[in-house]
């Protein structure tokens, strides 16, 4: 039995490091111990994505050849979200340049970039008649301005055929490259989002090819624009109570506007394996902790993910 007297079950132990030249996430088996897994609890238990709406929302991305972050990072919020008629669109295609080791997006060499993307994806908000658009991406560092641009051409093409609209873009860190961010807080979306994603004592470990310090710097640069900054993390990774804290202060320091904290879920036995699973009462308590250092806007809970939520947001 685990703390709190869960159930659990055993697994093989993660290794310090992955084999990163083939397979995304293929974990080396070589001398590794017996450990074990925790069993979700009940309040992670959510439906199954097979409602009428969300069949007809597959329809319509597939037809258009569009992603969803929702699908390629099996998000928890799935069929919630599509039962409501929303989505986060996956621009850029969706193979990542970059491999965290709790992401279940696929790692690789990207496609060429597919040139009637923004179109489709004009078309799918028209058909889906969506008022609050989240427009998310892939880490593209193989392209020149990590794919700044066609964020803005994305914003600036929603805003010209759909005034009213609501823009959010959740965008990957540009490695450092404030030219690239320029272009992107230019096209004047609502809100503009990067998430931390994990607590800086295991971001280098989590995150290989990101960096904790570049991060807080970007959403101080949104932070100092007429554009809302926004940034996520998730905990369960191994985290201590003060490492979360702490994170949250340094998201106060740059002045972030709005937060989600949730429970980090590991995708495949191939990722990092969950430490805990927080129960709903330890979110509630960093949602008002967070309020109490000045966020304007927090959602936290078990199921909560950057996009969760983020038209209610005023």
């Amino acid at each position: 039995m685990g703390e709190g007297g869960e159930k659990i079950i055993p697994r093989p132990s993660i290794p310090s490091h992955r084999w990163r030249g083939g397979t995304k996430g293929t974990f080396m088996n070589e001398r590794q111990s017996a450990k074990q897994i925790l069993r979700k609890p009940p309040w992670l238990k959510v439906r199954p994505p097979y409602s009428h709406e969300c069949r007809s929302i597959r329809s319509t991305l597939a037809g258009l050849r569009l992603h969803t972050v929702c699908q390629e990072a099996a998000c928890p919020n799935m069929a919630e979200c599509f039962a409501c008629g929303t989505a986060t669109f996956l621009i850029m295609g969706n193979i990542c340049t970059r491999d965290c080791l709790y992401c279940n997006v696929e790692h690789g060499r990207p496609e060429a970039i597919d040139e009637n993307e923004v179109n489709n994806l004009i078309d799918a908000v028209r058909k889906m008649k969506l008022e609050y658009v989240v427009i998310t991406s892939v880490t593209r560092d193989d392209l020149p301005d990590g794919g700044a641009s066609i964020f803005a051409d994305c914003v600036g093409r929603l805003r010209e055929e759909n005034p009213s609209c609501k823009v959010e873009i959740l965008i990957p860190d540009f490695q450092d490259n404030q030219a690239a961010l320029e272009k992107v807080i230019a096209a004047r979306p609502d809100v503009i989002n990067h998430n931390m994603e994990v607590v800086k004592p295991m971001f280098a470990r989590l995150r290989p090819q990101g960096n904790y310090d570049v991060s807080l710097k970007l959403l101080q640069n949104i932070s100092s624009s007429s554009v809302i900054s926004k940034s996520g993390f998730m905990i369960g990774f191994g985290e201590s109570r003060e490492d979360t804290l702490q994170l949250i202060d340094d998201l106060v320091s740059v002045s972030c506007a709005r937060l989600t904290i949730g429970q980090y879920q590991q995708p495949t036995l191939k990722h990092w394996p969950v430490a805990k699973y927080y129960h709903p009462d330890e979110f509630a308590e960093f949602k008002e902790i967070a309020y109490q250092k000045g966020f304007q806007y927090v959602e936290s809970g078990p199921l909560v993910r950057s996009s969760y939520h983020a038209a209610m947001a005023r």
